[in-house]
Order: C-alpha cells, then structure tokens, then sequence
C-alpha cells in the first residue's frame, strides 16, 4: 500500500489496518514519508480522529519503530507520566518510594519548553548527574538501584520524535489521538507492567478544561490498557504550583524535603501518594489502596526512599553525598528579593501559567529546544490559595541572577495573583481518578 493511498483514507474517515500505521511508522524513521506526508497525515487525524483501535495500532506501531526493553527483575517494573505543570517535581520524590516498597522504575523523562518544566532540567541542577547514559548503564543502575531517571535515546520510538516535530510545526499539537500515541509509544517501550498518569487541568496546564481533560485521561487509560498495561488516571489541580518553590535547583530541594519527611509540601505529597497507591494496587505489589499507603509512608518514615534517591544520583555521576549536604550542592541565585502583596486579603487565585512566564524571565525555563538554563534561579516561599496576607507581607521570594531580571519578574508577578477580602473555599488537588469503566 503506498503512502498516498494511506493518507486518502485517513483524510476520508477510512480505518487503517495494523500493516497500514506499521508502514506510516516505518516511513517515518526511515524517511520513505516525506515532511509533506507527514504533515497530511497529522492534520488529517487532528481533524477526523481516530477511533479506540486506531489509537492502539499508531501506538504500537510507533513504539515498535524502535527499541523495546524487557526486563527480568524480582519486581513489577512501573512508571509515571505527567502532562506537564507548573512546580511539578513528583518523579524525584516518586521513584524512590516506589522502588522502597519493592518496583522498579524505568524512567524515561524531559525536558521544559515553554511554561512547564522539565525532570531533566531540575536533576542537572545536582553537581555531575548524568541525564543521557548508554542503554546498557541504564538497565544496570535500575537493576542495581531500582530506578533510573534518564532522558530518551535516539532509538526509543523514533517515529514519534520525528511526528512530534512535524506536529509542533503544523498546529496538531492538541490532537488527543496524538497525543495519546506520543505518550504511551515511549511509555510502553520501557517494558512496563503497570503505568499512572497525572494529567494536569487548570491555568498552568495544557488543559484548562476539565472535560478536554477527562477526553484525554480515558484515552489515554483505554489504549495502554489496550495494548497490555494496566494503567490508571487521577485528574489534578494545576491552577496553583504544586511545589511551593518553582524553579529547577529549587525543586530538587522541595523533593529532598519530602523524601527527609518534614512537613510543608502538602499538596506535593497529596499526588505523590495517590500516583504511587494506584501504581502499588496496579501492578500487584498491595491488595488495596489502603495497604498502598501504608507503604508508601514507611517508605518515607525509615528513609528508605531517601536512601534509594541518593544511591540513584551517585550510580548516574552525582554526588556521593548530595542527600545529606544538598545544600552545599545545588546552585543558589545571587540576588533574592521579596515580592509583597499590594493588599490585604485572602489569596484567591492564582494565573499559574505566569509563575510559568516569569521562570522564562529569569533564565530558568526556555522557549527554544537548545536554550542554556540558569539552574539557580526560582520562586520560593509561595503561599496558597486561600492563604491570609497583609499588605506588603511577602507572597514568594524571587531568585534571580541580575536586577535586571528581578524587575521583569516582577512585572509579571503583578499580573499572576489575585487577593479578596473574603475567604477561600479551597478546591481539592485529585479532582478526579479515571479507571477503564468510567
């Protein structure tokens, strides 16, 4: 079947078999489709859909264009994905606990573009972390450690990498069927037993529409379940930073906070718990949610999880004590300035999306793929929604490597908040859990 003719039938609401979205897949990588192919081929699925077994063939396909990991480990091999927010550092704190109540975890992560971080970004600001390692180093350090946070090699779906840009270039980003096979192409060719993912809704998120958001979690559920993972959603709040620090060295440091277990990171702990309980149900490792929890604490409460963090950052280059003298690893700004409320009130909400800009403007989050960041630079000290303040009490702090940057912040930062006199009824963080019958 030649590509024209394929591309006939998508624009016509004709399904493809299986060998059709192989070849897609194949032309691709070995670049039989041409750019123009490409292109017909990403609008004419963003404006007809596909349907359930569409999705699960490009998925596949796609995750087949390259290499697949198996595994031969004493436990479930896990992971998890988020659809991108603002102060979102969950796979730091995550990884280790999981792996402290017995999974493995392959984890295969980004980088920021635009006004949401990147994992890879907040573990370069730790003094020699490797972020790209060999295939082989990869599966020895998640053999010997548990788990490994690395970025993707140029053979994990390759066809993907080549759609994505095609995609950023032709306005189909916003396709869920693309999306969707994006996600889990890379995902699944990690060798998973079981997936959770944490798709993000409200102003600092993709998705600023809850239904938009349920649309892609359940696809997303319904096609790794479709192709053999056990795999779950949960819906969180993103209109709000859920670190309190935003910023890459400084989210590294919110991490070890709770891996130290001390208070203050609520909300972060709230959906670091309920991935890792869907995950430890999911992949069989507790009976119940309940038990989940229950692991998931002790993982914090004897330092396992932290223990299991530090070995991670030593076998991938980084300090062999960065646990315990953190401080003195990660890079700290020259300038930090406090950014005071203009009234007093209650904090009522919160453009999140700008937190997001204002990292941009300090140098700490880019708007090109090979922009240099400054790993030091942040916001900290943020209150929440709902949260009291007098005029001129603080609302974060600013760390900043020039004056110059800290006025485009705070320009900015006039913008991003808005205070009432009335107080706030405060909306939970887990919205919603999405499972394959709703």
């Amino acid at each position: 079947m030649s590509i024209p003719v394929i591309l006939g039938k998508v624009r016509d609401r004709i399904s493809l078999s299986k060998e059709e979205y192989n070849e897609v897949s194949t032309g691709l990588v070995d670049g039989s489709v041409s750019d123009a192919q490409a292109a017909a081929f990403a609008m004419a699925v963003f404006l007809n859909g596909l349907n359930e077994e569409g999705r699960v063939a490009l998925t596949l396909a796609m995750r087949d264009s390259g290499r697949i990991q198996s595994w031969d480990l004493p436990g479930p091999v896990v992971d998890k994905h988020s659809t991108g927010g603002i102060g979102d550092n969950v796979s730091l704190i995550l990884a280790p606990m999981l792996v402290a109540c017995g999974a493995y975890v392959p984890m295969v992560s980004g980088r920021g573009l635009g006004h949401t971080g990147g994992t890879l970004d907040k573990l370069e600001a730790i003094p020699g972390y490797r972020t790209q390692v060999a295939g082989d180093e990869f599966r020895k350090v998640v053999r010997e450690v548990g788990c490994a946070i690395v970025g993707a090699g140029k053979d994990i779906a390759p066809a993907d990498k080549r759609l994505y840009a095609i995609r950023d270039l032709t306005g189909t980003v916003e396709s869920v069927d693309l999306i969707t096979s994006s996600i889990l192409s890379k995902k699944l060719a990690a060798g998973l037993e079981a997936l959770v993912l944490d798709v993000k809704v409200g102003s600092g998120s993709f998705m600023q529409d809850i239904e938009d958001a349920r649309k892609l979690a359940r696809a997303l559920v319904s096609v790794a379940r479709g192709a053999g993972c056990p795999t779950t959603a949960i819906l969180t709040d993103m209109n709000q930073s859920l670190s309190s620090a935003v910023g890459n060295g400084m989210e590294v440091a919110t991490a070890l906070k709770i891996l130290r277990n001390e208070p203050g990171e609520e909300r972060l702990l709230e959906v670091t718990l309920s991935l890792g309980t869907n995950l430890l149900v999911e992949s069989g490792l507790a009976k119940d949610r309940s038990a989940a929890l229950e692991l998931l604490n002790r993982s914090l409460d004897s330092g396992k999880a932290a223990e299991v963090f530090g070995r991670m950052v030593f076998s991938l280059g980084g300090p062999h004590d960065f646990f315990e003298r953190s401080k003195e690893y990660l890079p700290g700004a020259s300038k930090v300035v406090e950014f005071p409320a203009s009234r007093s009130g209650y904090l009522r909400c919160v453009n999140a999306r700008m937190l997001g800009q204002v990292i941009i403007a300090l140098g700490g989050g880019r708007t090109h793929a090979h922009d240099v960041l400054d790993l030091s630079v942040g916001l900290d000290q943020a209150i929440r929604i709902g949260d009291q303040v007098n005029r001129g009490e603080p609302i974060l702090r600013i760390h900043a490597s020039s004056e110059g940057d800290i006025e485009r912040a705070q320009n900015l930062l006039i913008k991003t908040f808005e205070i009432s006199e009335n107080p706030i009824e405060l909306k939970p963080v887990i919205l919603e859990t999405i499972t394959p019958d709703l």
